[in-house]
Parts: C-alpha cells; sequence; structure tokens
C-alpha cells in the first residue's frame, strides 16, 4: 500500500469522524452531547491508530518494492557488465586474428613482388632472344629470296598451287578408276549371282502362327470337349501342355501355345477326339500318345526328306530331327523349314559361282537355324545354340563357324560364313517372304515419302513395289539435270541413316519439261 492510499485512509476517516459527531449531536439532547463527544474523540483516536499502521505498512511496501528495483537494476548492471566483457575479449581475439593476417598478406605481397621482379627479368630476356631469332630469321629468307629468284609469299603460293592441283588431279583419277572398277567387276558380279540364285530357286513358304485354329462339326461338340466340371478340357490342357481357348467364335476352338510342336500333338489329338466322338481323359491320353508319335515320325520324315531334297548326307539323326522339328517352326510369318531351304540352294549356288564346296555350302545353309529348333528351351542366341548342337553331334569346325557367325554372335573368318550370311539375307529379304504387320508396312512408306518430300524442290513422292522403290517427281525450274543426281544421293542416304529395312530401296528421281503449244 502506498502513502497516498494511507493519507486517504486518514482523511476518510477523520471526514468520516466529523460526520458522525455532527449526527451524534444533532440527535443527542444535550445531556448526552459529552458521552457523544467522548465517543467521538475515541473513534477519532481509533482512527488515527488505524491511519498510522496503514502508513507503517505502506513505508514497508514501499520500502521492499524500492529493494526488489534496486536488487533487479544491480543483477541487469551485472549482466551487461559480462555481455560487455565478452564482447571486448571477442573484440580483441578478431584484432589479434586480423594482424596475424596482415602479416601474412605482407609476406604474400613481398613474395610476389620478388616474383614480378624474376618475371620481369625472364621477359627481358626472352624479348632479347626473339629479337636475334627474327633478325636471323629476316637474314635467312632474303638469302633464300635471293637465290631462289621469287619472294616468300610467291613462293607459299606456288607451292600451294601445285599441291593443290597435284591433289585434285590425283583425287579425281582415283575416284574414276574406284568408281569403273566397281561398277564393272563388283556391280556387274553381283547382280549375275543373285539373278541366277534368285532365278533358279523360289521356293514356297507357309505362314504359320502361335494359334491354330481346329473346326467343329456344331457348337454342342463345345460342350463335350469342356466336359462336367472342365475335367476334358484340363486333361488335355496336362496331356500336351498347350491352352484351349473356346469362346463365341462359331464352331471353332482355338489352340494357342508357343511350342509348334506340341500346339500340332494338341490339334491333331483333338481333331481325332472330334471324329472319334468318345472324349474323356481316359481316351485323351491315348489319343495324344498316339499323336505324339505320328507327330515325331513326320518330324523325322520332314528332317529326312529336306537332307534328301538338299543332297547332303552323314548327318546325324538328333540333328535330323531338330531340321524336322524346324516345319513347325516360324520366323516372321516365314517357316524356318522352307527358310533353311531355301538358304541351303542359295548357298550352293553361290559356292558353285565361287569355285568353293558346294556340298559343304549347302550343309551349312540347311543347318544354319537348327537353333531355332530349341531356342524355347535353351538360353541364348539361336545361332550360338545352334553352333554347340553342331559341335556336340559332330560337325566340323568350318560348318560350327559358319552357323556361329551367320548373325555375328562370332566375326565371320571364312567364305562359307559369309556366303550364309548373304543367303539368310537373301532369303529373308526377297518380296513376300516375310509378313509385316499392317501398321509397320504403312509406317515404312510413309517414312519414305516423308523422306523424299523433306527435300527443296521435290513436288511429289510415291513409295511403289512394296516400299522397296520411291519415285520423286521435282520441279524443273528449281531442280536442274545435274542437281536431280545429287538430290538422289542426298535422299538415299538420308533413308539410310533414318529408317532399317532388308535389302535395298531404289531412289527414282524424275524432272520433265513439257512444252505445249496449240496449232491454229
Amino acid at each position: 500500500m502506498s502513502i497516498e492510499l494511507a493519507i486517504l485512509l486518514i482523511v476518510v476517516a477523520v471526514a468520516a469522524g466529523a460526520f458522525g459527531s455532527h449526527i451524534v449531536r444533532r440527535k443527542l439532547s444535550e445531556g448526552r452531547l459529552a458521552d457523544a463527544e467522548k465517543a467521538a474523540a475515541q473513534l477519532i483516536a481509533e482512527a488515527r491508530k488505524d491511519a498510522d499502521n496503514i502508513r507503517k505498512e505502506a513505508s514497508l511496501q514501499a520500502k521492499d518494492i524500492i529493494l526488489q528495483a534496486k536488487t533487479e537494476s544491480e543483477n541487469e548492471a551485472r549482466e551487461l557488465r559480462r555481455e560487455i566483457q565478452a564482447q571486448e575479449k571477442r573484440l580483441l581475439q578478431k584484432e589479434e586474428h586480423l594482424d596475424r593476417k596482415v602479416g601474412q598478406l605482407d609476406a604474400r605481397e613481398e613474395e610476389l613482388l620478388k616474383r614480378e621482379r624474376g618475371v620481369a627479368q625472364q621477359e627481358e630476356r626472352l624479348a632479347a632472344r626473339d629479337r636475334e631469332l627474327d633478325d636471323l630469321i629476316c637474314r635467312q629468307g632474303e638469302k633464300l629470296e635471293s637465290i631462289a629468284g621469287m619472294t616468300a609469299q610467291e613462293a607459299k603460293q606456288h607451292l600451294i598451287d601445285t599441291m593443290e592441283s597435284e591433289a585434285r588431279h590425283d583425287a579425281a583419277r582415283m575416284v574414276k578408276q574406284i568408281e569403273e572398277e566397281a561398277r564393272e567387276r563388283a556391280d556387274k558380279k553381283a547382280k549375275e549371282i543373285l539373278a541366277l540364285a534368285i532365278q533358279r530357286y523360289a521356293g514356297d513358304f507357309v505362314a504359320e502362327k502361335t494359334v491354330s485354329v481346329v473346326p467343329l462339326p456344331s457348337d454342342e461338340m463345345k460342350g463335350r470337349i469342356i466336359g462336367r466340371e472342365g475335367r476334358n478340357i484340363r486333361a488335355i490342357e496336362a496331356a500336351t501342355g498347350i491352352d484351349l481357348i473356346i469362346d463365341d467364335t462359331p464352331e471353332a476352338v482355338i489352340i494357342s501355345g508357343f511350342n509348334p510342336v506340341r500346339r500340332e500333338v494338341a490339334r491333331l489329338s483333338l481333331e481325332r477326339l472330334i471324329s472319334d466322338g468318345r472324349i474323356h481323359p481316359a481316351r485323351i491320353e491315348e489319343v495324344v500318345q498316339k499323336s505324339e508319335e505320328d507327330v515325331e515320325t513326320a518330324i523325322r520324315d520332314a528332317g529326312e526328306q529336306a537332307t534328301f531334297d538338299v543332297g547332303v548326307h552323314g548327318i546325324h539323326p538328333e540333328i535330323i530331327k531338330l531340321i524336322g522339328r524346324l516345319r513347325y517352326r516360324t520366323s516372321y510369318g516365314q517357316n524356318v523349314l522352307q527358310h533353311s531351304l531355301e538358304v541351303a540352294f542359295l548357298c550352293g549356288i553361290m559356292a558353285s559361282e565361287l569355285n568353293i564346296n558346294v556340298k559343304q555350302a549347302k550343309r551349312a545353309g540347311l543347318l544354319h537355324d537348327i537353333g531355332k529348333a530349341v531356342d524355347h528351351e535353351i538360353e541364348g542366341s539361336h545361332a550360338v545354340i545352334g553352333a554347340d548342337l553342331a559341335r556336340k553331334y559332330g560337325e566340323t569346325p568350318k560348318i560350327v563357324h559358319a552357323l556361329a557367325a551367320h548373325h555375328e554372335d562370332e566375326k565371320p573368318e571364312s567364305v562359307l560364313a559369309i556366303l550364309v550370311q548373304a543367303a539368310d539375307a537373301l532369303s529373308g529379304a526377297r518380296p513376300g517372304a516375310r509378313r509385316e504387320t499392317l501398321e509397320t508396312y504403312v509406317k515404312r512408306l510413309g517414312d519414305l515419302e516423308r523422306i523424299g518430300t523433306s527435300f527443296e524442290g521435290v513436288s511429289s513422292c510415291f513409295a511403289i513395289q512394296a516400299g522397296r522403290e520411291i519415285r520423286v517427281m521435282v520441279s524443273s525450274d528449281n531442280v536442274s539435270d545435274a542437281q536431280s543426281f545429287v538430290l538422289a544421293k542426298d535422299i538415299a542416304k538420308k533413308i539410310e541413316d533414318e529408317m532399317t529395312y532388308p535389302g535395298q530401296i531404289k531412289v527414282n528421281v524424275i524432272r520433265e519439261t513439257r512444252a505445249v503449244e496449240f496449232a491454229k
């Protein structure tokens, strides 16, 4: 409680006493006035006593507040002194660090000054030596010019002209010679061999798929094939390892599987079951077993017939089986057995033209894809798998190398390996040999026409001959006859860089000038 509050209480008490005294005097009678005054005096004395007590309490509280404020101010002053001392300490440390830095910089500056003086002296020595060398070169040049009878610039220009003329002459002569030799030998010989090979053999091919369709006499047969709770269809799939697809296709069941031999067994078994009419698990196992034996016999017969057609003998029986299995394998829609026969005949034709062993070439061509018969069972490239099988069953190292190198899994090191490569490319690249999807075919034609029309001066471009030739129509006003040859080469180069295609694509640039007049 503060001193002002105490004084206020005293005043209030005195006022209250006076007011009470006044009231007492008014109400009391004259006789009791003395008692009232005495009572008022007593009240005043008590009020003064209370005021003294209040004043003392206020004084004590004021001292406590003053003492507390003094203590807080001393603590703040002490904390401030500590912060000031810490800051002074940090400033002293920074000052010492700066002094050390300044000393290091002074030492480095002095070292740099010494180096600059050394460099300046070395530059002066080098400049003097350069001047001496320039004087010497100038004197030597003057001496050479006086001996040669021409200036240095004239001699340099004469030398450049002479070398350029000789280089142009040699380059033109070599280019002409190379082009003539290549055109006369390579092009003529290659065309003769290819034309003869294609003329003497053009084999048929059978486009197989990963699915086979078995016709049904009626849709009621689907229920019998499925059987009660699907036991018949499960028995067929378990026995053959092939999936049967029975859908809404009317009067047909689809056999699906990547193994062509198993798919053939399943097709043959299903046809026999449908023809017999008795379809139950025991009969299914019996028919599948009989179909497997028949397919094995057909495989062996196909292999023997292929070796007989090609005219090669002494092939291991297991390899003959592998050749027969190729009858049920396709590659890009081309039957692999027919493809192998084509390659064998093409190798024989080219070998006879080159005067090398024809039978060996046919043997390598026939066996070059035997790895495809088991490549779904063994990991690795079919070329490497086929070479391993040929080595296992006693084929000669030349045949093994030709098989392994026909897809660049090994580097070709013999003429036989190169012939197998060429025959394989010929058989796969000839028109109609392999099936392309419609989207791929249309995209290739579109890309050819887009490349042709991307050049300046081209009015229109048409892809013909199944994408093996493009005809580019150019404007006679913008492209001359000489420029048309350059344009054909540029288009062919861009096709080679941007597209992937089998065989070759012919680029025909057509420039036409028409003069029209009417007789009147």
